[in-house]
């Protein structure tokens, strides 16, 4: 049977074609919203879902963080589960 790890980020295997188009993207920096890849998924991901923005994060765990930290406010107490 052939399955997906999703464990982590770490274990990814990105093919020849995905190396290749890391290597191709032109680069900007996101910070100063510079970076014509990142606001272009922004764009797409914001009209996938019918929003007027979308905001990139690097890894789940940081889309995790802004989840929380939107629907809360400073000295409140939440119960996640694991």
């Amino acid at each position: 049977m052939e399955y997906i790890d999703l464990r982590s980020d770490t274990v990814t295997q990105p093919t020849k074609e995905m190396r290749q188009a890391m290597y191709d993207a032109v680069l900007g920096d996101d910070v100063y919203r510079d970076d014509p890849t990142v606001n272009k998924l922004e764009k797409l991901a914001a009209e996938m879902v019918g929003k007027e923005a979308a905001l990139f994060v690097v890894s789940g765990t940081m889309g995790n963080q802004v989840a929380i930290m939107s629907h809360t406010k400073m000295g409140d107490e939440i119960i996640l589960s694991a």
